[in-house]
Formats: C-alpha cells, structure tokens, sequence
C-alpha cells in the first residue's frame, strides 16, 4: 500500500519538474565547470550542491573559497542573495502544515523553481500533497546535483570559455512563468510584473528584487481572499 502511495505522488510531480530538469542539468553542467575552473577539486562542486542547494550562493561561494576567510561576509553576502526565501517561506506556512517529518526537507530545498511548482501544482483527490512536494523538491535537488557531477567532470578533463551560459536560469524562469501564465494564473502573474516594474524605476536594477518581495507579500497578505476569488472565477 505504501509503494502505491509513492507511485501516484511521483506520477504527479515528476511531469511538473520536466522543465527544471533541462535548466538545472545545463546550470549545474556551468557550475560544475566553473568551480574547477578555479581550481577546486572535482568532488567539491558536487558536495556543495548537495548540502547547500541554492544555485547562486554556490557560484558565490566558489570564488569565496579562494578568498580571504571572512565568515560575516560571507553570511551577509548570503543574506542579502537568498533574501527573498524568507518571503517564500512565510506563503508555505499552510501547504507545510501537515507534512510531518518531511517539512525538513521542503524548507532545505526549497529553490525558486521548487517553490513555483509546490505552490502552484493541482494534487488530485487521494493523493497526498505533502508527498507530491517533497518529490518534487527530491527531483530538483537530483538535477541540480547530477548537472554539478557532469560540470565537474568535463571541467576536469576540457576547458573553454563559460561567459553567456548563465542565461540558462533566465530562460528556464520565464518557462516556469508562461506555464503558470497559460495555466490561469494571469491575474497574479500581471500582479506580480506590475509590481516589480514599479520597484524597478523606484530602487533600480541592483536593489528592486527585496522591495518587491516585501510588496508582493504585503498584498498578497492584505488582499489574499479579493485575489483568489478573482482567479477561480477567471
């Protein structure tokens, strides 16, 4: 009975996590390479993308480690990067309820592509989500990881220039915001470019992306029942 539950929650979540399967592995591929290309040992890239999971302290971190050792740099550096995962954080309050011993792993590895999928994703009748989500995090975590170990290798054994390839992330989020789109969520989505354009102007290119997180979890705290009775009527 427990090998049937399993099964329906990974027919559910491994469809959702295609299109972060080709960004992460190319991503990872880059990362991977990238590290070695500094000098780490090629285990090194595939460690850290399996205890730190979080794709752009990683890149971080790997010119970090060849610097002078300051750990509160380090932690604010991080702070400031991965801000935004306490916003996402705070929306999954109600959808980790109830996971029991897997709300461990759900906030470990909640990334961004991870966090659109589980707060999104429809979960059938007699499945359980909490389930879902955690394969889904599962299978973002194994790209990420596998696409580090193949970087590290060709990284070991080629070199060539890497400059253009961090455009794989870029891509693979508007994929992951067109799915959404053409999934109904138009109102929220354009809620959401609204927003960020108006912090945009406002605070500028370098210091918009936490403002507009702040703003969007504002209305969406103070607007929350308005706004999902216009998107189930939609």
């Amino acid at each position: 009975m427990d090998n049937k539950i399993h099964i329906k929650a990974i027919k559910n979540a491994f469809p959702s996590t295609i299109p972060i399967l080709t960004g992460f592995i190319f991503l990872g591929i880059t990362f991977g390479m990238y590290m070695t290309s500094l000098g780490h040992p090629a285990w090194m890239a595939v460690l850290m993308s399996a205890v730190i999971f979080a794709g752009s302290v990683e890149f971080v971190a790997a010119t970090m480690l060849i610097g002078v050792f300051n750990p509160l740099s380090a932690f604010i550096l991080t702070l400031m990067v991965n801000a935004r995962h306490l916003f996402y954080g705070i929306s999954m309050l109600d959808h980790f309820r109830g996971t029991g011993k897997k709300k461990g792993y759900l906030i470990f590895g909640m990334c961004d592509e991870t966090f659109v999928i589980n707060q999104t994703i429809n979960v059938p009748k007699g499945v359980d989500k909490g389930l879902v989500m955690f394969y889904v995090t599962l299978f973002n975590h194994i790209y990420w990881v596998m696409g580090s170990f193949f970087g590290s290798i060709i990284g070991s054994l080629i070199t060539f220039n890497l400059e253009g390839l961090e455009f794989v992330m870029a891509a693979l989020f508007l994929v992951v915001f067109l799915e959404q789109w053409y999934k109904g969520g138009k109102r929220f989505a354009s809620l959401g470019v609204l927003i960020s354009i108006i912090c945009f102007i406002i605070f500028g290119a370098s210091y918009f992306v936490l403002p507009t997180m702040i703003a969007l979890l504002i209305v969406f705290i103070l607007f929350k029942r308005p706004l999902t009775e216009i998107g189930d009527k939609a």
